[in-house]
């Protein structure tokens, strides 16, 4: 039950799929708030997550699906918090 003045969150799953350290699939993906060949700062419905790597480029990007699939030599994987993600970052600004 919500009581007057209380705002409900619903958060929607999200799921990361690696495969052979070449290829990552993001899905529940808000926004990118930063990429570069070495690293990809996202913003997803669980929180944040920065991905490092080598070579790293950005093969699709689907705001409405909420799927980032990133090519290149993945290193690491880094949940920055578990709170709902902010909303307004890079990709959203350059898109309203």
């Amino acid at each position: 039950m919500v009581r007057e003045g209380e705002r409900k969150v619903l958060m929607r799953g999200h799921s990361v799929m690696v495969d052979n350290r070449e290829r990552v699939v993001f899905t529940g993906v808000i926004d990118v708030d930063s990429f570069n060949e070495d690293e990809v700062v996202l913003a997803t419905e669980a929180g944040g997550i920065t991905l490092y790597g080598k070579d790293l480029h950005i093969a699709k990007l689907s705001l409405e699906d909420g799927q980032l699939v990133v090519e290149g030599s993945i290193d690491a994987i880094d949940y920055l918090d578990a709170s709902p993600a902010r909303k307004g970052g890079m990709f959203s600004k350059l898109f309203k």
